[in-house]
């Protein structure tokens, strides 16, 4: 049976009963054609405040040519953002987490409260990017996601720098090994213009994934935020989200357990965030796919390292893009046997057929070959033990250390542990310990780049470890592992630890343990109160209340 194009506009807008809605749209510029059209909802983040999303204003209306152009009607819809790079090291970072489910609900309540029948979300910034997958899989409509692309890279005594540099230019600057000066030159030159963070962090990562899973078309995600070929990519999203409404292709219908499978490798091929554990998970969780924190280190362990991307590599991310992006890294994995090739995409074609065309750029080594990659298995590794025995997540592609045992330094917040790496407080061999800013205990699950970049900038980053139950940026590397589950606000064992506690890290085995008895630790929980909540008001106690624990992505349901 054919897919009706108007499945559920038209009860928003068809006959006499309907006239007050009509008169209202058409006070706003739609005429009674546009009306007997397909609404397609254009959704996007754009904010004045961070260079991650500052195009989409403009992406939309190149999105809205180009449905219109293929015989629907367009509307925009705006929603919120929040800038980790910028609110990184502050209470602000809270709000990013939850900003996620924030995203997601508004494009949801926007898809229901306009009878949309089709959507196109246009992602930029980290959040936005997991929130507008999942608010498809909630809804269930025809629609895609459109990245708006990675920001080029900044300039600065001959070489490519990205917000990392910046971040671990603090800790350069704390411990003298740069001026001021040049801090703030590194500063000025390293973010030039609009686009997400500029190597395989949060956002890039993200995107990519999304391709694998299929949920946005292969080869847009590496395309630059300020590169001449974006617009005619929106207008071209325009024209498809058109196709998958007639053929009526439901995201749940692409969402399967191959498809995020397909995403893990897509990330832990190219050494990607830390993140897309949480993200993935999330998203798994709104398509009602089975999905386990222990099926991404299975996944990664079978997942050459092909893509050599910052922050463990050398390149960033447009260097993908012109090696040959995401349909080359395809290829690759699917030569190799690596990959799931008959995953269904929003094109309608299928993985292997997206990527049968991929170009290389003669020459290039950012994605090298299966045999010849750079580790034979993937940058993603879930630890658990006595300190986390729900897991955490570690990252392993940029460096080589695989064990560490260290005496704890225990922190309560993130600020307290920034000012002692600040304070050169901090000694080679110890472990930091950063609790309470979990899910629930920040509430939020603050991101850590601002300790991690500057234990790396103070020269630490190869003789310090650390632990959180909170989250790591896409930028951060060295032995940190993040999302240690359960938190310490429900009473996990992070909880117990204390100051000079020997925890050791075991890589190859898979473990983070606490190097105390068993019987010690439970008598510790068993004196153990709960600290009182940060917020008992507003979106962060509501949030606090709902969210799950980080092992099931920290979703609220």
């Amino acid at each position: 049976m054919p897919f009706d194009p108007r499945h559920r506009s038209h009860v928003l807008v068809d006959g006499p009963g309907r006239a007050a809605a009509r008169s209202q749209l058409k006070s706003v510029g739609f005429t009674s054609d546009d009306l007997k059209k397909p609404l397609v909802m254009v959704a996007h983040s754009w904010i004045g405040t961070m260079p991650c999303n500052f195009s989409h204003r403009q992406l939309a209306a190149e999105v809205s040519a180009g449905v219109r152009a293929a015989g629907g009607t367009p509307m925009e819809v705006n929603t919120v953002s929040i800038s980790d790079g910028i609110s990184m090291g502050t209470e602000g970072m809270k709000a990013s987490l939850v900003s996620r489910e924030l995203i997601a609900d508004s494009i949801e309540l926007a898809a229901v409260g306009y009878s949309f029948d089709a959507v196109v979300v246009i992602v930029g910034c980290d959040k936005t990017i997991p929130a507008g997958a999942m608010a498809l899989a909630r809804l269930n409509l025809p629609g895609l996601v459109l990245y708006s692309g990675s920001i080029a890279p900044g300039k600065y005594k001959g070489r490519d720098l990205t917000i990392q540099d910046v971040f671990e230019g603090v800790g350069e600057e704390a411990a003298g090994k740069i001026t001021e000066e040049e801090l703030i030159a590194i500063e000025d030159a390293a973010c030039p213009g609009a686009g997400a963070c500029g190597a395989q962090y949060t956002a890039n990562t993200m995107a990519t994934a999304l391709e694998f899973v299929g949920l946005s078309p292969m080869g847009t995600a590496t395309i630059g935020a300020t590169d001449d070929r974006k617009g005619s990519v929106a207008e071209r999203t325009g024209e498809l989200v058109m196709e998958v409404l007639r053929e009526g292709r439901l995201p749940r219908d692409i969402i399967t357990r191959e498809a995020l499978e397909n995403g893990i490798i897509c990330a832990a091929s190219t050494g990607g965030s830390t993140n897309v554990v949480l993200h993935l998970l999330a998203l798994a969780a709104e398509a009602g796919v089975p999905l386990d924190i222990d099926d991404f280190d299975r996944i990664s362990e079978a997942t050459p390292l092909v893509g050599d991307l910052r922050p463990g590599g050398r390149y960033v991310a447009l260097d993908m893009d012109r090696a040959g992006g995401t349909p080359l890294l395809a290829k690759r994995l699917l030569d190799a046997g690596k990959l799931h090739g008959d995953v269904m995409t929003v094109t309608g074609r299928t993985i292997a057929q997206e990527s049968a065309n991929a170009t290389e750029t003669p020459g290039q080594d950012v994605i090298v070959p299966v045999d010849h990659a750079l580790k034979q298995t993937g940058g993603l590794v879930i630890l658990k033990g006595s300190l986390a025995p729900q897991g955490c997540v570690i990252k392993v592609a940029g460096h080589e250390r695989l064990t560490h045992r260290g005496p704890a330094r225990v922190f309560e917040r993130e600020e307290d542990a920034f000012a002692a790496v600040s304070g050169n407080t901090i000694n080679a061999g110890d472990v930091v310990v950063i609790r309470n800013e979990g899910p629930k205990g920040g509430p939020g699950m603050r991101e850590m780049l601002g300790v991690t970049a500057a234990l790396v900038g103070a020269g630490l980053g190869e003789s310090v470890a650390l632990l959180t139950d909170g989250r790591f940026s896409g930028a951060t590397r060295g032995l940190m592992a993040g999302h240690v589950a359960p938190e310490a606000a429900v009473g996990g064992p992070i909880a117990a630890v204390r100051e000079g506690d020997i925890i050791s890290f075991d890589i190859p085995n898979r473990r983070l343990d606490l190097d105390i008895a068993a019987e010690e630790i439970a008598q510790r929980l068993a004196n153990w109160q709960a600290p009182p909540p940060s917020y008992t008001r507003g979106v962060f106690a509501k949030y606090a209340k709902l969210v799950s624990g980080a092992e099931r992505g920290a979703v609220t349901s």
